[in-house]
């Protein structure tokens, strides 16, 4: 593959040969090539891939030679030392400016589906520019309509099928929904669109997640249209905004489309668009930012074609249907096939195998040894028993020549291997199986030798932590990966930059980046970020250790991506990663025109393995979730339709500025959501199957009837033999009434005798009790106590007040059914609630029900010294000392069980419990009850009763075909009873699906309305309401309250912003490891004011918390003053100084300041004076290495 081959293949690099005139005519402006981008980097050709292969393949004997042996470092070392880099994932945030940190499923290439020999020549007479103002102008001219075949030949190459049907269907009129995979090309779709909108005269606004990659576009685009044509919308920047293609982030647009349902939010609305095109749509699962995509197609005037773009998800019909039913007629275009194929591999400590069969369907268990020469083992030992054995020195596996030698040993080497594999998992306990694993770790030199070994580099290596890829390029920078004339290239490259940016130098990489390895994430500035990319396009960077925000969006493809483990630390211990996680790194591997195949190689670590990598392979790709949720933005700028005005005009009535929704227009809005629409569908399925459920219930039960049995045993038995089973069976059910009967005046008996009992021991010792109750899976549980006391008898305590006062503990069982003699029983029968302590060394309460038996001995209630108190009250004053949190263990008519645990102080006590074992039954003082026994022996004779008469039956003449009749009788109730378990389960279903958002929108109005912001009455916005309406942020109220204190107006320009850095820092911290390091701290000032804030932040959470809302109130002063510091002069190089932050992390809170300074100019009905102060600071802090123009 030439140069000319491919850069004919990039977007993002224009083609200059001689046959281009330099001096462009015509609306068409000359396109920058990429070395312009940033100033500091130039094209370097790239070599064939034989060539390139024939320069770097080197033979496995030759491995010493390339890395010499030093100390070592595996991908599970820098898992066990990261951190939690959550915040890594900050690069989604809505004030994030950082280029390069983009987030999932961003594809910036245009892609073919061609193989790298099927490439046609360049055309060098013409760019693509030149063919896209050709085509423009042969429309004006004619007018004739553009066909698909048309826009295609803009391109050198030929378009895929699912970019072809895409492009039909825009051309029908209809809205689009496109998934495919990563990197298969889906921008091209939306440039296609582009194209054919200019031609047309009309104007196509293109949104992306970040205001990085709408920069990124926004370059992309002036290269095929000409800089008139595109324009820039973002929050703090505006260049050509009514150009025909318009570049902006998906908030902005949201906000543009708030003005279009009748807002009141500042500046322009929504004018002349006909075409919008949502890249990465699939960002409407994002739990922070997905509602932004929601309100988007909702919002959007139904003459607007909609262009939706994802990644592959897994009901992308859905998403097409949802937009289809609320927007117009929407058509869905998927493919799922890769441009360039990708092939999966596992590293292990000593090997690089095939991680799937020929097929790719399964895991591979083949026994093919050639299928890599350097691997000293077969495939079939990416198994764990494999790796146990080998692990142990067994020879039986480690020998392959060997065993093809000796046919018989082969043999029952293959079957031992067999019966591994089916017995050794089992046997493998945990502890052996992370044992095992680790000892297969292979460290990162391991790897990496492979891939340079097999020509599978440039590869992007992803390490879920920043000091992770850190230490990974320290590691490696004493290992060279480049050339003397590669190396030679990125130090001028280098010397350049730090010309240009000397303050966005990373001195710790710069090492590392000269011998072909570099470091990319968060942590790093913007700028450096760009130059490693750029350098890494240009193949001057082998290898980039990066985190998962490194997985799409960012224009740097690879050959292999390789993914260190498929789990990451998160703040309640290791999470997995998701499938579709890792097939968006994954995606990366595969250079279009470039590669005949990528590579994804996963590595063994001591929590997973081949078996873990292939389950989470093959686990799928997951769906669209709805994120809609309600935000103070939304409700303000959907309900407002009245101003408060200073100045009265034509009358002395308050002015209508625009009329806004009534209650139930918003609604209808905002039940339209995606979630809705799904959960409708989920609703009526539910129904359906519901109404089955029931009308089978209803079938079988009319087979369990006394009557239907009665008539099948009429058919079945002779008449004598039914009257005799008939008359005995009705005998029992009366003895069975009778049964139950008794066994009710037993249970009476029982607790009044218990009552009774308890009564008296109750100024007495402290006797021992057996609880007995059986848990949710039917385990019967027997637990020794010493018993305290009634609850009645707690007087003024925390548990009898609870039981009093709580309904959760209210007893409503009312014996009945007794003879009148038992009036004083029935009285006395009623539950009442006790207290123990457990052998457990935990409290339980609980009612007579519970208590198995109550036994003779127990503790003396006697002091243990003069002036001490009782064992008793000492007990008593425990359970009242601390707020106890009750579980309930059971439940029945007659009361519950509940249990708590104990403490420090009564864990003594539990220890002289003795165990049941110990305690005799002739102890047991429950069966000196003589009311107690009589009952119970009559129970027992009914009992015994019952137990004859089924016997008598069993042996009457027609008993055999009257138990089949009795067995299909049960079967069916069984059945009967699952179905009604199946059927409560799909009711409690249905009443849980309900029109989602409405509720929430409802508890954001409530507090909008308290606080005063607007009347949701008569839709009056006050000035409050409108700042926070026109304001862009997580909790639009909050910051609108802080701009509108007075307090903000004493403030100097740089402590305004150290201020407004403090409602933005969430998400920033301190790095552990950044030892001897310190940050700035705000001034006195500062720091007051910010007090002053927090008992107003406080009023507003009390406020959110009344109503249910949960929006976050960002203020925090740690990082104040470091925003102070900067806004004060500080350069770059003092305030990095030993500084405990990551350069990455204080650019992005820069940033973020900025943003919101920026924005308080335009804001309505704020202090001029406030808006000075912004605009000054903002110019200020506005500087490299963080500025705009230069991130």
């Amino acid at each position: 593959m030439n140069t000319l081959t491919r850069l004919s293949h990039s977007p993002h690099t224009t083609f200059h040969s001689s046959a281009v005139s330099p001096n462009k005519t015509g609306s068409f402006l000359q396109p920058l090539s990429c070395s312009s981008a940033l100033g500091f980097c130039f094209p370097k050709p790239l070599f064939p891939p034989a060539q390139i292969a024939s320069r770097v393949r080197v033979s496995y004997k030759f491995r010493r030679s390339l890395f010499p042996a030093e100390t070592q470092l595996s991908d599970v070392d820098e898992e066990d030392d990261e951190d939690d880099d959550d915040d890594d994932d900050v690069a989604a945030d809505e004030y994030d400016d950082v280029p390069g940190e983009a987030s999932d499923g961003v594809e910036d290439e245009i892609e073919t589906s061609m193989a790298p020999s099927e490439v046609p020549a360049f055309r060098s007479e013409e760019s693509k520019w030149q063919r896209v103002e050709k085509l423009c102008n042969e429309f004006r001219e004619f007018g004739e309509e553009l066909d698909v075949d048309e826009l295609a030949s803009i391109y050198d190459f030929r378009i895929d099928k699912f970019q072809r049907l895409a492009i039909q269907a825009f051309l029908r009129g209809s809205s689009v929904v496109v998934s495919a995979p990563t990197s298969s090309g889906k921008t091209l779709i939306a440039e296609a669109a582009a194209v054919a909108t200019v031609a047309r005269g009309r104007r196509l606004f293109y949104t992306t997640p970040l205001k990085a990659l709408s920069n990124q576009k926004f370059r992309e685009f002036r290269e095929t249209f000409g800089d008139n044509n595109v324009g820039l919308l973002t929050g703090d920047s505006a260049l050509n905004k009514d150009a025909r293609v318009l570049i902006m982030t998906t908030e902005i647009l949201r906000n543009m489309l708030y003005q279009s349902v009748g807002m009141v939010s500042s500046g322009s609305g929504l004018f002349h668009v006909d075409v919008i095109v949502l890249d990465e749509v699939h960002y409407l699962s994002d739990i922070y930012r997905g509602t932004v995509w929601e309100e988007i197609v909702i919002y959007c005037p139904k003459e607007v074609q909609l262009i939706c773009l994802s990644a592959t998800v897994a009901n992308p019909d859905e998403l097409a249907g949802w937009i289809g039913q609320i927007h117009g007629k929407t058509e869905l275009v998927t493919s799922s096939k890769r441009p360039v194929p990708l092939t999966w591999h596992f590293s292990t400590k000593t090997s690089l195998l095939p991680l799937l069969d020929e097929k790719g369907k399964s895991m591979n268990r083949k026994q093919n040894s050639c299928y890599y020469v350097a691997s000293p083992c077969s495939c079939e030992k990416l198994s764990l028993s494999y790796l146990q054995h080998y692990a142990s020195g067994d020879n039986s596996f480690k020998d392959e020549r060997s065993r093809r030698r000796n046919f018989k040993k082969h043999e029952s080497d293959i079957s031992y291997r067999r019966s591994l594999s089916i017995h050794g998992k089992s046997s493998l306990s945990k502890n052996d199986i992370n044992t095992t694993r680790r000892s297969q770790v292979p460290q990162v030199i391991d790897t990496l030798w492979h891939l340079k070994a097999r020509d599978m580099l440039p590869a992007i290596w992803f390490i879920f932590s920043r000091k992770g890829c850190d230490a990974a390029v320290q590691y490696l920078e004493d290992r060279k990966l480049l050339d003397e004339c590669e190396m030679s290239e990125v130090d001028l490259a280098l010397k350049r930059f730090r010309l240009q940016y000397p303050d966005a130098v990373r001195e710790s990489a710069v090492k590392g980046l000269l011998q072909g390895v570099a470091a990319h994430h968060a942590g790093c500035l913007p700028l450096w970020k760009s130059f490693v990319e750029e350098l890494f396009q240009r193949g001057l960077v082998k290898v980039v250790f990066a985190t998962e925000t490194l997985a799409a969006g960012i224009n740097m493809p690879a050959r292999t991506s390789v993914i260190s483990s498929l789990s990451k630390r998160g703040e309640s211990g290791r999470i997995q990663l998701s499938s579709n996680e890792l097939l968006q790194m994954a995606g990366r591997a595969g250079r279009r025109g470039i590669d005949e195949s990528g590579h994804a190689v996963l590595v063994q670590t001591p929590y997973d393995g081949a078996e873990e990598c292939c389950k989470l392979l093959f686990a799928g790709v997951e769906p669209l979730v709805s994120q809609f949720a309600a935000s103070y933005g939304m409700v303000l700028n959907l309900l407002a339709g009245a101003k408060v005005t200073r100045r009265l005009i034509e009358s002395d009535d308050l002015k209508v500025l625009q009329a806004g929704r009534t209650l139930e227009e918003a609604r209808k809005l905002v039940e339209q959501s995606f979630g809705n629409y799904v959960s409708s569908n989920v609703m009526l399925a539910a129904k359906e199957e519901l109404t089955k459920v029931e009308q089978e219930i209803q079938a079988l039960s009319s087979e369990v009837t006394d009557d239907a049995i009665d008539r099948k045993s009429q058919k079945m038995l002779s008449a004598m033999a039914y009257n005799e089973i008939a008359n005995l069976q009705e005998e029992l059910r009366a003895e069975k009434r009778l049964r139950t009967e008794l066994r009710r005046r037993m249970e009476l008996r029982r607790m009044s005798a218990l009552k009774l009992l308890l009564k008296e021991l109750e100024d007495g010792h402290l006797p021992f009790m057996c609880l007995q109750y059986k848990d949710s899976e039917g385990v019967q549980h027997s637990v020794p106590a010493v018993y305290i006391g009634k609850v009645d008898s707690l007087d003024g305590t925390k548990v009898k007040n609870m039981v009093y006062t709580n309904d959760c503990f209210a007893l409503n069982a009312i014996v009945t059914d007794l003879s009148v003699d038992d009036t004083e029983s029935q009285l006395d029968g009623r539950p009442s609630y006790f207290v123990a302590l457990g052998s457990d060394n935990s409290w339980y309460l609980f009612t007579e029900k519970w208590i198995k038996t109550v036994y003779r001995t127990g503790f003396p209630n006697v002091a243990l010294a003069g002036g001490d108190a009782l064992p008793r009250e000492i007990m008593r004053t425990f359970l009242d000392k601390a707020d106890i949190q009750w579980e309930k263990l059971a439940n029945s008519e007659l009361g519950g069980l509940w249990c708590s645990e104990g403490s420090l102080e009564t864990w003594s006590w539990s220890l002289n419990v003795p165990v049941l074992s110990s305690l005799s039954e002739d102890d047991e003082v429950l069966k000196m009850s003589q009311a107690y026994y009589e009952a119970l022996e009559c129970y027992k004779e009914q009992r015994n009763k019952v137990s004859r008469l089924k016997k008598k039956i069993a042996r009457t003449e027609g008993f055999r075909e009257y138990k089949k009749i009795m067995d299909m009788t049960k079967f069916i109730e069984e059945k009967i009873k699952r179905l009604k378990a199946r059927s409560n389960r799909l009711i409690s279903r249905i009443e849980q699906i309900e029109p989602s958002g409405w509720k929430e929108f409802m508890q954001v109005s409530n507090v909008i309305h308290e606080s005063r912001a607007l009347d949701i009455n008569t839709h009056i916005i006050f000035p409050l309401g409108e700042t926070a309406a026109a304001i862009r942020g997580e909790n639009e109220l909050w910051l609108a309250m802080v701009l509108r204190s007075r307090v903000l107006l004493d403030l100097k320009p740089a402590q305004l912003a150290a201020v407004c850095g403090s409602l933005v820092s969430e998400g920033v911290k301190v790095r552990p490891w950044k030892n001897n390091s310190y940050i700035y701290e705000a001034s006195t000032t500062v720091i007051n004011i910010i007090n002053l804030l927090d008992e107003q932040r406080n009023s507003l959470l009390e406020l959110q918390e009344k109503h249910g809302v949960q929006i976050p109130c960002c203020l925090d002063s740690q990082f104040s003053g470091m925003v102070e510091a900067w806004a004060c002069g500080l350069t770059w190089r003092e305030i990095m100084m030993d500084c405990a932050m990551d350069e990455g992390d204080l650019a992005r809170l820069l940033r973020r300041t900025i943003d919101i300074l920026a924005q308080i100019p335009k804001l309505p009905d704020i202090d001029p004076l406030l808006q000075s102060n912004a605009m000054t600071a903002s110019n200020v802090m506005d500087r490299p290495p963080i500025s705009e123009l230069a991130g």
